[in-house]
């Protein structure tokens, strides 16, 4: 059987398999994150008011597990979309798609920590022998206390997500599979990320909301790998 032309001899995937794992994981990430952050944790959320979040939450504890759930599952996919690029890109520079995909990895197990705010959340809500004697404001505070370390660790993490981007930007940049319009792009998100979250963790008044402009990157990232996958890659020109 005739192997595909861009397979690796040291890897057990060629390139055509590995962009498509990478397409699919970012295409389930693209779905997840915005359901589970924006359309399930914040709509639990009321601003400023920790006894209202704290009852909304309670009446929806099962909803608020799902999106616990599907972040826990898009960080799960972070850490596939980190390998399935780093194969990608290999051919390309190794020791920086080494370095790109430890920026995700990181990314990935920050979220994950953030993550045990809501879920420590979600066991307080439910009540418990060893709550019932906390008074029900002292608990809603807790509540509130950790959704803002969930946001606050998130948002460090999205400095070491926006350092991948900009690195995985120059890869692209750099590679003779895809255009160098993209690998401008993913840089540019990157750099998106960074001003914002770096703006968030040290200025506290800092409103901007760059990323939501410059996120355009991955999307097309997205697209490119899928094509790749599907269609295959060309013959890698010799390298010295």
């Amino acid at each position: 059987m005739a192997q595909d032309s861009s397979a690796s001899n040291t890897t057990d995937i060629s390139l055509r398999g590995a962009s498509l794992v990478g397409g699919l994981s970012l295409l389930f990430i693209a779905v997840l994150a915005p359901v589970g952050h924006f359309g399930i944790i914040q709509e639990l959320i009321v601003k400023g008011d920790a006894a209202a979040t704290a009852s909304k939450i309670t009446a929806s504890v099962d909803l608020f597990r799902v999106g616990i759930c599907c972040l826990l599952v898009n960080a799960i996919l972070d850490l596939v979309a980190a390998w399935a690029l780093f194969i990608v890109l290999k051919p390309t520079n190794r020791s920086v798609s080494l370095l790109c995909a430890w920026f995700r990895l990181v990314y990935s197990a920050v979220l994950i920590v953030a993550l045990g705010n809501l879920a420590d959340v979600a066991t307080i809500v439910n009540g418990g022998d060893c709550l019932s004697a906390v008074a029900p404001d002292l608990l809603s505070a807790k509540v509130m206390m950790l959704i803002d370390s969930y946001h606050n660790i998130w948002d460090l993490g999205f400095v070491v997500f926006g350092l991948h981007l900009v690195t995985l930007g120059y890869l692209l940049f750099r590679s003779d599979h895809f255009p160098r319009f993209l690998g401008l792009l993913v840089a540019i998100a990157g750099f998106g990320y960074l001003i914002d979250h770096l703006g968030i963790v040290l200025l506290p008044a800092y409103r901007l909301n760059i990323s939501i402009y410059t996120f355009i990157g991955e999307m097309f990232l997205l697209v490119w790998l899928l094509v790749r996958g599907f269609k295959g890659f060309r013959e890698p020109s010799a390298t010295a």
